[in-house]
């Protein structure tokens, strides 16, 4: 990316007025802008706010593959980042832009960080958070797992099922509260439809926040719903929710419930360890066929 002449003739004056900028964008949707000028900026339609409290240290930056890395620090505060939020996870993985901007003409600004949010760390009424360089990605490990089980996820490109269509989803209410949520009955889905499936909250406190079901189990007026973990935020009697259907990544699931065999990612028929112990046929044919 060309740096931004105007922003460079400006720097080459050695008399400067210049500040940073950040854009942080939730995986929400929710979009957050700060600066650390003393007065709000506005560029790329957004609002940078003045005096959130939010400042960065400098960024550590390098070529080729290196990650880049740095930390955004700031006051925790109900009118910008609040600590529910931050408690909620609302700002894991969030995106984040920095930019060095001219206060006196913003269109002489240049982006100098485009990342991720990683580990926070809250104390005293403040917050820590790290970011991560677009390089961070790169230090996932890759490729393809040989395993009987499919390797795709419910939903995906690989896997091709629609889960807006109907029958892989439903919307509902909380009934009640607990290590278990009870919601209506639901009987248009079999028990365990939902078991290894998402919950996603619709509004209240919670909205947004999704949670991986452990448990499905009906009885003859609830459906009762159990997470592998609690939601990060609380839920409330009448709270909106989705669910979403559940696989269990066998090759059976993907046939019969959700009809999808030609997208099947696993490999049923690949040898388990024992293979390495198995011992010579003592009769029958010897033809180099299967043992089963």
């Amino acid at each position: 990316m060309a740096f931004n002449g105007a922003l460079a003739a400006h720097l080459a004056t050695g008399t400067t007025t210049t500040c940073h900028a950040w854009a942080i964008t939730r995986g929400d949707g929710t979009v957050l802008g700060f600066t650390d000028h003393d007065r709000d900026l506005t560029f790329d339609g957004m609002t940078f706010r003045a005096g959130t409290g939010l400042s960065a240290m400098a960024l550590q930056q390098g070529t080729g593959l290196a990650v880049d890395n740095s930390e955004a620090i700031g006051a925790l505060s109900d009118a910008a980042i609040r600590e529910a939020d931050i408690d909620a996870g609302r700002f894991d993985g969030a995106a984040v832009s920095a930019w060095v901007v001219n206060w006196a003409e913003v269109a002489a600004r240049q982006v100098i960080f485009r990342g991720t949010i990683g580990e926070i760390r809250r104390a005293g009424g403040a917050f820590s958070a790290e970011l991560r360089g677009l390089a961070e990605a790169l230090n996932q490990p890759m490729g393809r797992v040989y395993q009987p089980g499919c390797g795709a996820v419910l939903g995906d490109a690989a896997c091709g099922v629609d889960l807006g269509a109907a029958g892989y989803h439903v919307e509902t209410t909380v009934e009640g509260l607990g290590d278990t949520l009870r919601l209506p009955a639901l009987p248009d889905f079999e028990p365990g439809w939902f078991t290894r499936g998402r919950l996603i909250v619709l509004d209240g406190e919670a909205e947004g926040l999704v949670g991986e079901v452990k448990r499905d189990r009906t009885t003859e007026t609830t459906r009762e719903i159990t997470l592998w973990q609690g939601l990060r935020a609380p839920l409330a009697i009448g709270d909106r929710l989705r669910l979403v259907a559940g696989c269990d990544k066998r090759m059976d699931t993907c046939r019969y419930k959700f009809n999808n065999l030609l997208n099947f990612q696993g490999f049923p028929d690949i040898p388990g360890e024992d293979w390495m112990t198995a011992y010579p046929a003592t009769s029958g044919q010897t033809t180099g066929g299967s043992r089963r």
